[in-house]
């Protein structure tokens, strides 16, 4: 996805003015010269020509990096649109960020220490520039999410904040199938349609849906159905699905009445917790749903899982992953991602998932890494939103476009870069004999 830019240039000498400002104030936090070209409210210009450009089209961008410094304050100042990284030059929002991060690399930025002399420095530069004061207002599409973490109401507050957006708007960005989840990739040029259906297909194969008519599977979190629809047709499995999306439950329905599948499929508005089967289904999917039960209750949603399908049943949990212990400094996935995207969502480390799903009482069989399929299936994506821009913007509006924007790029780079991965983990009940062949036929 990386596109070619021009290198930097050395910097230009441009007149004074809030950009020159800028860029001599926070040399200590940056670790040197401006890496970027920046532009000013005043219309000012400092960095290096070629460099890719940032706008900061008020002092309010600069008043959100004071109250957050870092990720969270750049992304409130983009999405409002005080800050924007407009393409020019060959350069655009991805390349950009690749930039920025090669340059924090080299420059071993995680690691600066400030001096009391520079934080006075730059308080006083933001003071001449009329950039301090209180906070500004949280953007609109930040969330505010209340209640004790992951409790019944918490949950489906978090949840409702992304995915109740529209039906329409998801569908502008996914692919008819509606999967929001990595998909399968047999090669970079695969349709992202193909690659759903790819992904699919390989689910129900591993959960042995195709040794029998009827076979009763549970789909955990099921979002806009593509796998409990794609199960009950094309697997002839009894397919009973769970989400606490209305959004989804009601796109669903209307999908099993379009199909004929009211016999086969039943999807309920239920919170994983509250799936009452025991030793009932011969499969359970959860597809990409296990990142937002969090830490505390992981293993409460392995239990559930247990517990639904019989002994001898198989269970496949696909799932993402972020490096370090529990997931790192933000297992959610960063300042962005928590505030904006996902709040109160927790990924880990792969190896750990795998202890946590064996510590419940199943016996993991496969570990499927998938990694680099999501940074194809995140293009893919990118490419829905950006030609169908006019008319997400008729439906939620600019800040969330550009919310959307970041997250998709982002999130496309923390794979490409590995900060982030996705597994597919198969695992069987013991208790019973399971009928895996003994060589993977995937």
């Amino acid at each position: 996805m990386t596109q070619t830019a021009p290198r930097p240039t050395a910097p230009h000498p441009t007149s004074a003015g809030v950009a020159d400002r800028l860029a001599e104030a926070v040399r200590p936090f940056i670790g040197g010269d401006l890496p970027v070209r920046l532009e000013a409210w005043d219309g000012s210009v400092a960095g290096p020509e070629g460099a890719p450009l940032v706008v900061l089209r008020s002092p309010d961008a600069l008043r959100r990096l004071l109250w957050h410094p870092g990720e969270l304050g750049a992304a409130q100042a983009y999405v409002t649109g005080e800050l924007d990284v407009p393409e020019q030059d060959g350069w655009t929002l991805e390349s950009a960020l690749t930039h920025a991060f090669a340059v924090g690399a080299e420059r071993g930025l995680s690691g600066v220490r400030l001096s009391p002399r520079a934080m006075v420095d730059a308080v006083r530069t933001a003071a001449g520039l009329g950039a301090l004061g209180r906070p500004p207002a949280a953007p609109a599409s930040q969330a505010r999410i209340k209640g004790r973490l992951h409790s019944l109401a918490r949950d489906r507050s978090s949840i409702s904040h992304h995915y109740d957006l529209s039906n329409e708007f998801y569908s502008l960005i996914l692919e008819p199938q509606m999967a929001y989840s990595c998909g399968y990739h047999a090669t970079p040029d695969v349709p992202l349609e193909e690659a759903q259906r790819a992904k699919l297909d390989l689910v129900c194969t591993k959960l042995g849906l195709g040794q029998g008519q009827g076979m009763r599977m549970l789909d955990v979190g099921c979002g806009w159905g593509s796998l409990s629809l794609h199960a009950a047709e094309h697997f002839g499995a009894q397919v009973t699905g769970v989400t606490i999306a209305a959004e989804q439950k009601k796109f669903i329905d209307a999908r099993i009445a379009e199909r004929g599948l009211q016999d086969r499929v039943e999807i309920r508005l239920q919170d994983y917790r509250e799936v009452p089967e025991r030793d009932h289904f011969d499969a359970v999917g959860s597809l990409e749903m296990g990142e937002h039960v969090g830490a505390a209750n992981y293993a409460t949603y392995v239990e559930v899982l247990r517990r639904a399908v019989r002994p001898g049943g198989r269970v496949l949990v696909q799932q993402m992953s972020r490096q370090g212990a529990g997931g790192g400094k933000h297992p959610g996935g960063g300042p962005f991602i928590e505030s904006f995207i996902a709040p109160d969502m927790t990924m880990r480390p792969v190896g750990e998932t795998v202890g946590l799903i064996e510590a419940g009482g199943l016996e993991v069989r496969d570990v499927h890494a998938m990694r680099e399929h999501y940074v194809l299936t995140v293009a893919g994506w990118i490419e829905n939103f950006e030609a169908n821009l006019p008319r997400l913007r008729e439906l939620v509006g600019e800040e969330v476009v550009r919310v959307w924007r970041l997250y998709l790029v982002g999130g496309a780079l923390a794979f490409r870069d590995g900060r982030m991965g996705v597994d597919q983990i198969l695992s069987v009940r013991p208790g019973a004999p399971h009928t895996l062949d003994a060589v993977r036929t995937w």
